[in-house]
């Protein structure tokens, strides 16, 4: 027993030497165990249509395509009215619809159900809700909106879709759509194209609502709040559901083209988890480019849905394709051009992150939108209270605007005005 004491004492005082020790520092060159190359933005020309002045926005990102090259914008911004349209952003209601225009009209959603019509002078023309009669306008929040032939198509939280004179804002239908629509609705001659938030797309008559087909996807329980809307030309119909899978139809009948799903994150966030298709589909001439939320894009051959190229980048908002460059807002608050021809990085230029709430304890995430190509710029309204404009072929900031509240819409061009939503549910007008 004693030999046992004395030998653990000897191992314990050889033990406690060994940690006095000075670390042996062994001579020789040292490598990373992964070699993680340095990015390096680079500038380069843009080649870049002429801009030329649009009267109308009636889509997310411009039209049914969700493609508008170059709107024309004026250089020097001024704000030339901010009104009201109903509720603004709150703890449990949240504005998820951009405005659109047509015939000199601004149409709005507010975060409960509220459409507003405002002329481009700023005067308000009619306001229209739309919570159903059985239900409480605290029940749900969101939406989208588009509008098209002399008629406002607007989802809404409470999984219904209607119809409304773009005149006076009479009702001229209700399709219920058995699920939460938060996406805005695409509009292509006499159908309305709508994806709800239960993996099911339905095609629907414009002059009456009546369901003309429909296509379903996989359910996903890992969605985000707003989702993606359908993209739609002449020749094919877009679908992208929350679980990632992109449905290619013709756009009459909906027989079925191609399918893939745009799978793939980044790695180390939470929000890789998140399947949902984020990015608009947007058609850009034989050419389809979508996103997830996780962290991937991707473009696509629009006629058979063949793998182009995929992006290591995540997108949170429709791409916006001009000339030989993709620019987009990937899933980590970043402003990114890609080259078109391959998907890879050009410049990626750090947008705001996070910004001090009501204590030093508090920070609030900040939210961006865009972008937006008018003008010769690049335009990202965020929740912060700017709207900063980027020079396309370097990514250098060359100016900012305030927008009282914060954004909380994608910036928006047409009769060469600048048009964005506000948290607080106003509507501001730049010129």
């Amino acid at each position: 027993m004693t030999g046992t004491k004395i030998l653990g004492a000897s191992l314990a005082l050889a033990l406690l030497a060994a940690c006095g020790e000075e670390d042996v520092i062994l001579p020789g060159e040292r490598f990373a165990l992964r070699d993680t190359p340095v990015f390096v933005n680079e500038a380069r020309g843009v080649n870049l249509p002429a801009a030329r002045a649009n009267a109308d926005w009636t889509h997310r990102n411009g039209g049914a395509d969700h493609l508008i090259t170059h709107p024309a914008l004026g250089n020097n911004l001024t704000e030339v009215f901010a009104v009201s349209i109903g509720q603004g952003d709150s703890r449990r209601a949240r504005i998820t619809a951009d405005p659109v225009v047509a015939g000199g009209v601004i149409y709005t959603l507010d975060a409960r159900a509220t459409v507003t019509a405002t002329s481009t002078a700023g005067q308000t023309l009619w306001s229209r809700n739309l919570t159903p009669g059985r239900d409480n306008p605290t029940d749900a929040s969101g939406g989208g909106i588009s509008v098209a032939g002399g008629q406002v198509y607007v989802t809404t939280g409470f999984g219904e879709i209607s119809a409304l004179d773009a005149a006076s804002g009479t009702v001229r239908w209700v399709q219920d759509l058995d699920a939460p629509a938060m996406s805005p609705p695409t509009i292509n001659g006499d159908l309305v194209y709508v994806v709800a938030r239960n993996s099911v797309a339905l095609v629907l008559d414009t002059a009456t609502g009546r369901i003309q087909w429909q296509t379903t996807s996989n359910p996903s329980t890992a969605n985000f709040a707003s989702g993606a809307a359908p993209a739609v030309n002449g020749d094919i119909a877009v679908f992208p559901f929350p679980s990632g899978e992109v449905v290619g139809t013709f756009p009459q009948g909906g027989l079925r083209r191609w399918a893939t799903a745009v799978t793939g994150d980044r790695l180390g966030r939470a929000a890789s988890l998140v399947t949902d298709i984020a990015s608009d589909p947007v058609i850009a001439g034989n050419r389809v480019y979508v996103g997830n939320f996780g962290g991937r894009v991707v473009a696509l051959e629009a006629a058979n849905g063949d793998r182009i190229w995929t992006a290591a980048e995540g997108a949170i908002s429709p791409v916006w394709p001009v000339g030989d460059a993709v620019f987009l807002i990937n899933d980590i608050n970043e402003l990114v051009r890609l080259e078109a021809s391959t998907g890879q990085p050009v410049w990626r230029i750090p947008l705001p992150g996070l910004v001090e709430g009501r204590s030093s304890r508090q920070k609030r995430v900040v939210g961006h939108y865009g972008p937006v190509l008018a003008g010769g710029r690049l335009i990202v309204s965020s929740s912060d209270g700017l709207i900063r404009q980027y020079d396309p072929r370097s990514g250098a900031l060359v100016g900012t605007v305030e927008i009282a509240g914060g954004a909380v819409s994608h910036p928006v061009v047409a009769g060469q005005t600048l048009y964005v939503v506000s948290k607080t549910g106003q509507l501001h007008a730049f010129r």
